[in-house]
């Protein structure tokens, strides 16, 4: 394997052998890196065009040349110009990147294809994953996909199509009442006990480099150009923290030259542990008390990668915002409206986040920006009576 894993945190490395939780110096998230693999050149920049999904980004990804990865077709979301959404909030170059195109209707479909893909070639038979939502349908999918199990630990409060999607795909549901740290201390003392591969967010290297895929993609659909900014609703922040590192990885191979975007944080004023560190200027976040919002997926109190998170938006000259789960909720169905997208609360938190942004001058009219959707709508919907002849 030409790769090796480093920490985050300090000077600690190890092989990709076996199984790999956090580092065992300093409990910090472990970050995969190809020291020993040839930089892809331009060739190799043409061929992924080719490919299909986000295993096309072979070159970028933690595979080697006779692995098959489990997959689902996971990738090739839709990048969308959303020209009235953009005119009401006054952006004209908005874009909305739908993830909820992906197989399991969430951005957490690369994640877990790449988790699961690593592990079960390492051996793995069993997985446990605690979930806000949507990465429990994903594990369970890709769990299916392998003929391996999961276990899944879900907070009570979890949307209810949620929850019928996880037990459709054969995931051993439990449910708990509080929230998703809750959910992970109960997923940890069973994974010790059975001897099960942790899949939690950033307790395993490779769910990152799946989610890198998202700003891999974003650059081949733009022609290898990249946007001034980009707005992303963060939970457990891996996908903000494997699209900054893919940025510096396409300009080292010289994939790219712009400038990286910044990168802007969005949560909920129910739940702002990254917004309230960033204003505080703190290198880490504090856990939210009694943490609550209609977005499911931004409701996670203590995020084990707060550092890069931080690190990530202040390298980018980026920050991070907060809004209300009345500003989302009317962003999400506006939004829809508009513009034909099945916006998620977390997408609705993005857009309301554009006009935040917006009038404080952290973006301009002239830029080009990127929301995520990072869920399909339907997922979080109970079902609605219908109009009547």
């Amino acid at each position: 394997m030409d790769w090796q894993l480093e920490c985050s945190a300090c000077d600690n490395r190890r092989g990709p052998e076996g199984f790999a939780s956090v580092c065992d110096r300093c409990g910090q998230p472990w970050l995969v890196r190809y020291p020993d693999r040839p930089l892809p050149g331009l060739i190799a920049r043409a061929e992924v065009r080719r490919g299909q999904g986000m295993w096309r980004f072979r070159p970028f990804l933690p595979l080697t040349a006779t692995e098959q990865p489990v997959t689902l077709g996971e990738g090739d979301t839709p990048l969308l110009p959303c020209m009235r959404a953009g005119s009401r909030v006054g952006l004209p170059d908005l874009w909305i990147k739908d993830e909820g195109a992906n197989p399991t209707g969430s951005f957490k479909a690369r994640g877990l294809s790449a988790a699961i893909t690593r592990a079960v070639a390492a051996g793995a038979t069993q997985f446990v994953i605690p979930t806000a939502g949507n990465a429990g349908v994903a594990a369970a999918a890709y769990a299916a996909r392998a003929g391996v199990t999961v276990r899944v630990y879900a907070p009570r409060t979890t949307p209810r199509p949620i929850l019928a999607q996880i037990l459709m795909f054969g995931g051993d549901l439990q449910l708990l009442d509080g929230h998703i740290g809750d959910c992970g201390k109960a997923a940890r003392a069973w994974g010790a006990e059975h001897q099960a591969v942790d899949l939690s967010t950033l307790r395993e290297p490779y769910r990152i480099e799946g989610k890198k895929t998202l700003g891999l993609e974003l650059a081949m659909q733009f022609n290898w150009t990249l946007p001034h900014a980009i707005v992303y609703p963060t939970g457990g922040g891996t996908g903000l923290i494997g699209m900054w590192k893919a940025f510096q990885e396409l300009r080292d191979a010289g994939w790219v030259t712009d400038p990286a975007p910044r990168m802007y944080s969005v949560q909920s004023s129910g739940c702002a542990p990254i917004v309230r560190a960033f204003e505080a200027g703190e290198d880490h976040a504090v856990p939210w008390d009694a943490p609550w919002t209609v977005a499911s997926g931004l409701r996670v109190p203590g995020p084990l990668g707060d550092r890069l998170i931080l690190r990530a938006l202040r390298e980018s000259g980026g920050a991070a915002v907060a809004v209300t789960d009345d500003e989302l909720t009317e962003e999400a169905a506006r939004g829809s409206t508009e513009e034909g997208i099945d916006l998620s609360p977390e997408g609705g938190a993005g857009l309301a986040a554009v006009r935040q942004l917006l009038a404080c001058g952290q973006l301009t009219a002239g830029e080009r920006v990127i929301v995520f959707n990072t869920g399909a709508g339907w997922l979080y919907r109970e079902p609605t009576k219908l109009p009547t002849a």
